[in-house]
């Protein structure tokens, strides 16, 4: 299949793979080990190479690159694009996290009750999209206004349009004391929070100085018959 994502083969520091037609290398500095695959590696559409300081630029040997992707991939059409930072608008990883997310929501709604979900540093939308296919009512949100408009384009692609989903750019952590003050109660909350970030009006995220405090404050506003809690 030609309109999915596939991982070929990762080593030396980098991971090979397939986005639709297109065959790429990205970092991966997990990957310590050698490759296996070595012929695919001999010809690819694009390379992103990262500079010490961690910056990095794409080699485009294929111009197609320069448009959007779609895919199919987890149960979701995604548009995807290659940016400056190295990134498509996905995290493939997260798959079979989806299908989880789907079908608990589908269980949390068979009584008819409302089932709200929110999904924190939400990104282009992946998670929001598989709970709202599973009759969620979905608070997305992300400090980014490039990354909440790419997932508002990803539902438009799988007919989510019209879905209980709320966009929010905002700062997480003020968001989530509003929700707080608000009495507000969610039966799934979702969070795939990065090292350092940066909210909507400047201010400063760092994982290993932030997450417990935001940890503590999700108790406030996490239903006592929760369904899940996602980090």
């Amino acid at each position: 299949m030609n309109n999915t994502y596939r991982l070929l083969d990762s080593g030396n520091f980098e991971k090979l793979e397939q986005v639709g037609p297109f065959r790429i290398i990205r970092p991966s500095p997990q990957a310590v080990w050698k490759p296996s695959q070595t012929k695919l590696w001999n010809k690819v559409d694009a390379h992103f190479k990262r500079f010490a300081g961690g910056d990095g630029k794409w080699d485009i040997n294929n111009p197609g690159l320069k448009k959007p992707i779609m895919i199919e991939y987890g149960g979701l059409n995604l548009q995807l694009e290659i940016t400056d930072f190295g990134h498509l608008g996905l995290f493939p990883e997260q798959r079979m996290n989806w299908q989880r997310i789907r079908n608990l929501c589908h269980d949390g709604t068979r009584n008819g009750e409302e089932f709200n979900v929110l999904n924190l540093f939400a990104y282009t939308g992946g998670s929001s999209l598989a709970a709202a296919q599973g009759g969620a009512h979905v608070a997305h949100v992300d400090a980014s206004k490039t990354s909440v408009a790419w997932a508002r384009l990803n539902a438009d692609v799988n007919n989510l349009t019209q879905a209980p989903i709320r966009w929010l750019t905002d700062d997480v952590q003020k968001f989530v004391a509003r929700e707080i003050r608000r009495n507000k109660l969610y039966k799934g909350i979702i969070l795939d929070p990065p090292s350092f970030g940066r909210g909507t009006a400047g201010e400063t995220w760092k994982i290993e100085e932030n997450l417990i405090e935001l940890l503590e404050s999700l108790k406030s506003i996490l239903h006592s018959e929760f369904s899940f809690f996602l980090l």
